[in-house]
């Protein structure tokens, strides 16, 4: 019997989870990942390694905010629940991450390019809008965008996803006002995304809200029950019509959101 996905490429769109690497949002709990038991103690170095519980096998341990590397922003990220009292408080600010289907975390991919809108040379802080027009002008040439599709937006910023100093590039400078930011979609493009029917939005960006200020971005997409993807990579791999986008979250109950895996099914091998 053939392999169920035989003849489909799969290209993997997350990023790497490492102390070494940025993969928290600035101020954030920082990421954690340390070992617990290993299979013999050991005087290293660095540190001891113990062999907690005498099985002969190892298992680390992990710490992490929900919003690290590869994640989903749920509506309860940004609006707070029916009855609290509290500005932009809805009904969907209730809902429970781990009873959010997979299927709204998954769909025909729209892959818009906004490479161009990156300039290294700012210094601002500030993030370049992603407007009406530029997705109107991808609809032109690409077709009109449809209920159900994931639209990916595509700048190349995982490319400053790296260790070391280089990493402040990828959301710390940018946070900080001191360097270039990643393109994102402004206000009225989200309310013309949710217009077309389209209820997920991905970003190889660390936040599909702008730098200078996410709040508004991510109260006008969740508050709608939208969904997003954030700090996607490797969008370079998957063509601007005919993939398949799909998140698969760690089922945490009463998230704001979680990490997980996001993968592009092609129509032909592509995968890497």
């Amino acid at each position: 019997m053939s392999h169920p996905l035989e003849g489909v490429g799969m290209v993997d769109l997350s990023l790497t989870v490492s102390e070494e690497l940025p993969c928290t949002w600035p101020g954030h709990m920082v990421f954690q990942h340390k070992t617990f038991t290993w299979f013999a103690a050991r005087h290293w170095e660095a540190a001891d390694v113990l062999d907690r519980l005498g099985a002969g096998y190892q298992t680390r341990w992990l710490l992490m905010d929900e919003h690290t590397a590869t994640h989903f922003d749920a509506p309860s990220h940004f609006i707070p629940p029916p009855g609290s009292g509290l500005p932009d408080a809805a009904e969907v600010g209730a809902t429970d991450t781990a009873e959010i289907p997979l299927t709204s975390l998954t769909g025909p991919a729209a892959v818009v390019d906004v490479r161009d809108l990156v300039d290294e040379a700012d210094r601002s802080g500030v993030s370049p809008p992603v407007t009406p027009e530029r997705l109107m002008a991808f609809e032109d040439r690409h077709g009109r965008l449809q209920p159900g599709d994931a639209v990916l937006l595509w700048s190349g910023w995982d490319r400053f996803y790296r260790p070391g100093e280089e990493g402040r590039r990828w959301a710390e400078l940018p946070l900080s006002g001191a360097g270039a930011a990643w393109p994102a979609p402004d206000v009225a493009a989200v309310e013309l995304l949710h217009e077309r029917g389209v209820r997920l939005i991905g970003t190889d960006g660390a936040s599909v809200g702008p730098a200078e200020g996410g709040g508004p971005v991510h109260v006008a997409g969740l508050s709608r029950g939208m969904l997003f993807v954030e700090a996607l990579g490797r969008l370079e791999a998957v063509p601007p019509r005919g993939a398949t986008f799909l998140f698969l979250p760690v089922r945490v109950s009463h998230g704001t959101g979680g990490p997980g895996r996001a993968v592009a099914l092609l129509p032909s091998p592509q995968a890497g």
